[in-house]
């Protein structure tokens, strides 16, 4: 017998015959004598609806007020599941974050998990009952309902699941587990059947939309077994946890993640002069822009061309502060590129196997793309190219590792 705790998100509830199929799976593994935790989102698009009479309201919704309006989604969800489960006889019982107490920060639609009461869940859970929690929302020590933002209900199973120290934490989704790259993109991509935390954080943190890192960070924190599962096809899925022996030895790469919500700015003829770096990205930073691959060209007339990538979306913003810091410092011109991607390689058997970045390069060069940025981690190699040559480069690198093939085949004699 297992402690499980179940996530299903918002398309996995989005209307009341898949609530219904829901309560179905999570009778299936009652009757196999596991105890069930159940974290539910909102059913699709409530979030959305509900935001959307927010502001027909205000144009900017008081965080307070709209935490209490949002976290109501969660609420159907989770009396509408219990009744499912109690109609198929499972004694199930509903709950808000509140009434868990999941304790969290003030900062109201973006607040953090601090602490859980797990006392009355470990009461009902005695009791033979299915839980069945909120995700998403939780409250601040005045008793007032926050929500966690983005992610909030794998984070809030997550943490329930490090809370009641269960076997492991299910997060049912529109995909069958974490694949080597995504599937739509190249045709060989392989489901992993595991990954470390590590390497699943590197995949989230350059576009893997599969899980959210917040929630990864935690389970990672807390030694906390995840394993992704399609909602509605029975399969393995993917086991995400702590790195192993096995994992140090095969395979090298786990996989090609990759992100076009890029863009590129370069400052021309910066003083070279200690403290430019700081003077340059400190106002960025300032700014709540956050950079991510810096390159530092130095010049032979003693200044720098200095190049930073950011998300698209704030390429604006920091193009306007970069040009007051230009002016500021007497540098040069400032230029910019919003028509970039950038591609890793994640895998932590890079710890102990040379010739990675080598391999990776080749692969790119034989297929005649140019690298304009690179940046490394211990267990990631990651590439800023033209964002027209994104797919070709995806697939190039996945062809180049042999991704589309099981180490447990080449291990076969």
């Amino acid at each position: 017998m297992s402690l499980i705790v179940q996530k299903f998100g918002g398309t996995s509830v989005g209307d009341i015959e898949r609530i219904e199929l829901v309560a179905k799976k999570v009778a299936a593994f009652c009757a196999k004598g596991d105890d069930v935790v159940v974290v539910v989102s909102a059913m699709s698009g409530e979030t959305n609806r509900l935001m959307a009479l927010a502001h027909e309201i205000q144009e900017r919704p008081l965080p307070r007020e709209l935490d209490v309006l949002l976290s109501t989604g969660e609420q159907v969800t989770t009396a509408l599941l219990s009744m499912a489960l109690n109609k198929q006889g499972v004694k199930a019982k509903s709950y808000t974050g509140a009434q868990v107490r999941i304790l969290t920060d003030n900062a109201h639609t973006k607040a953090r998990i601090r602490e859980i009461d797990s006392d009355r869940l470990i009461g009902d859970l005695k009791e033979g009952y299915v839980l069945v929690v909120a995700g998403f929302q939780g409250v601040d020590e005045g008793g007032n309902i926050t929500t966690l933002g983005r992610g909030g209900s794998d984070t809030t199973a997550v943490a329930l699941a490090a809370a009641l120290k269960a076997d492991e934490c299910q997060i049912y989704t529109d995909v069958d587990g974490v694949y080597t790259t995504d599937p739509r993109m190249v045709d060989g991509a392989r489901r992993l059947s595991k990954i470390t935390f590590e390497e699943m954080l590197e995949m989230a943190s350059m576009g893997s939309k599969v899980l959210q890192i917040r929630a990864v960070e935690f389970a990672g924190k807390y030694n906390v077994p995840l394993r992704v599962l399609h909602s509605f096809k029975d399969g393995p899925g993917t086991l995400i946890s702590m790195e192993n022996d096995s994992a140090m030895e095969t395979p090298t790469i786990a996989g090609i993640a990759f992100n076009r919500d890029e863009a590129k700015l370069t400052i021309e003829g910066a003083p070279d002069v200690p403290g430019v770096a700081y003077q340059i990205l400190g106002p960025i930073g300032e700014a709540n822009i956050e950079v991510d691959v810096i390159v530092q060209n130095v010049s032979h007339d003693s200044t720098v061309d200095f190049t930073f990538t950011v998300g698209r979306d704030d390429l604006a913003r920091a193009e306007e502060v970069l040009n007051q810091i230009a002016n500021e410092i007497g540098a040069g011109k400032v230029t910019s590129d919003s028509k970039i991607a950038k591609v890793s390689v994640v895998g932590v058997g890079m710890r102990s196997h040379a010739g990675v970045a080598s391999q990776m390069f080749a692969a790119l060069g034989e297929v005649g793309i140019n690298i304009l940025m690179i940046t490394t981690s211990e267990i990631k190699i990651s590439v800023i190219v033209e964002e027209k040559f994104l797919e070709l480069a995806v697939r190039a690198l996945h062809s180049s590792f042999g991704l589309e093939k099981d180490p447990k085949d080449e291990n076969t004699d």
